[in-house]
C-alpha cells in the first residue's frame, strides 16, 4: 500500500496566503515539507503545506496562531493524501507560471502554452518545486536574462528540487547542465520530469549533498551557477561555488529572505564575486552575481 502524507490547508486572501508561506517555507525542514501559496481556479487564494510524515497539528496550529491569529489556526485543515497523488491535486488547482519567456505548467494546462514561450511541465509525482515559489521564479527570472545576455556553455543547479532550473536551462541553452539535489526522491522524480521535457540529452543527474558529486567537479568550471537553497548552506557553499565558477561567471543565488540577502551577499564577496541584479519577488530575494 502506498504511504499516506499529509497535507494543511487554509482558504486566505492572497497577502495572507503569502505570509504565511513564506513564515513556514522558513520554519519549517525543505527536506520534508513543501509550501505554496497560489490562486486556485475559482478565483480564491489558498496556503497549502504538504508535509512527508503526518504533523503535529497542536505545533502547527500554535505556529500559525502566532505567525498571524488564532481564527486561522482554527480554520486550517490537515488531512491525510496518497504519496503518490499529493502533486497531482496540487497541480490541478495550480495555474500556470509565467517568468520571462518561461512557462511552468502541468499536463492539464500542455495547451496553454504559445508557440513563442519555453514550456516546462512538471509530471505529478512525489517532488517538491513547481515553480509556484519566488524563489523558483526568481531565478528563473535571472535566467531569460542571462541568456539573452550571453550563452552559458556550462552550468550547475545545486538543489535542483524537480529540475525546474535545469530544464529551463536546457531548453533555452541547449548546453550541458549537471544538476543536483540532497534528496534522493527529488532526483528520480527530476529524471521524471527531465524525459517528460525531452531534455535528457543535456542534464546529468546526481545526488549529492553540497558540490561533492564527481559528477559536478568532473563538469567545471561552470559559467552559470543556481544554488536555490537557504541561507545557511549557501554561506557553506561560497568557497566551493566561487572555485567551480569560471572567470566571468555568474551566480545566481536565492531561497533568501530580502532579510538574508546581505549576509549571503558578504560571503560571496569575500570570495571575489560582486552584485550585478536583485530581484524581490513575492517577500523572496534573488541575487545575480558575477565572478572577477
Amino acid at each position: 500500500m502506498t504511504p499516506a502524507t499529509s497535507v494543511a490547508r487554509l482558504i486566505c486572501d492572497e497577502p495572507t496566503a503569502r505570509r504565511l508561506a513564506t513564515f513556514f517555507s522558513e520554519c519549517l525542514d525543505p527536506d520534508d515539507t513543501a509550501c505554496a501559496a497560489f490562486e486556485g481556479d475559482d478565483g480564491r487564494w489558498q496556503l497549502a503545506i504538504h508535509f512527508r510524515e503526518p504533523p503535529n497539528n497542536a505545533a502547527l496550529r500554535a505556529m500559525m496562531a502566532d505567525a498571524i491569529d488564532g481564527s486561522a489556526a482554527e480554520a486550517l485543515t490537515i488531512e491525510p493524501v496518497e504519496a503518490a497523488d499529493w502533486v497531482a491535486q496540487s497541480l490541478s488547482g495550480l495555474v500556470p507560471v509565467h517568468a520571462g519567456r518561461f512557462v511552468v505548467h502541468g499536463a492539464h494546462d500542455r495547451a496553454k502554452v504559445r508557440s513563442n514561450q519555453i514550456g516546462i511541465e512538471i509530471e505529478a509525482a512525489l517532488a517538491f518545486g513547481t515553480g509556484h515559489h519566488g524563489t523558483t521564479r526568481g531565478c528563473l527570472l535571472a535566467l531569460d536574462v542571462l541568456a539573452k545576455r550571453a550563452r552559458p556553455r556550462r552550468v550547475l543547479d545545486i538543489g535542483t528540487g524537480s529540475g525546474v532550473l535545469a530544464m529551463a536551462a536546457a531548453k533555452v541553452l541547449r548546453k550541458p547542465i549537471v544538476a543536483s539535489d540532497i534528496d534522493r526522491i527529488a532526483v528520480i522524480a527530476a529524471q521524471s520530469n527531465v524525459r517528460l521535457n525531452r531534455v535528457a540529452p543535456w542534464i546529468t543527474l546526481a545526488h549529492a549533498t553540497g558540490t561533492r558529486a564527481h559528477a559536478i567537479k568532473a563538469g567545471a568550471p561552470y559559467d552559470l551557477i543556481f544554488a536555490n537553497i537557504l541561507l545557511a548552506p549557501l554561506m557553506r557553499l561560497a568557497v566551493a561555488v566561487k572555485a567551480l565558477t569560471a572567470p566571468g561567471g555568474r551566480v545566481v543565488l536565492s531561497g533568501l529572505l530580502p532579510s538574508h540577502a546581505n549576509a549571503a551577499l558578504a560571503a560571496y564577496r569575500a570570495q571575489g564575486l560582486r552584485l550585478e541584479k536583485r530581484i524581490p519577488l513575492d517577500g523572496w530575494m534573488t541575487l545575480i552575481l558575477r565572478h572577477g
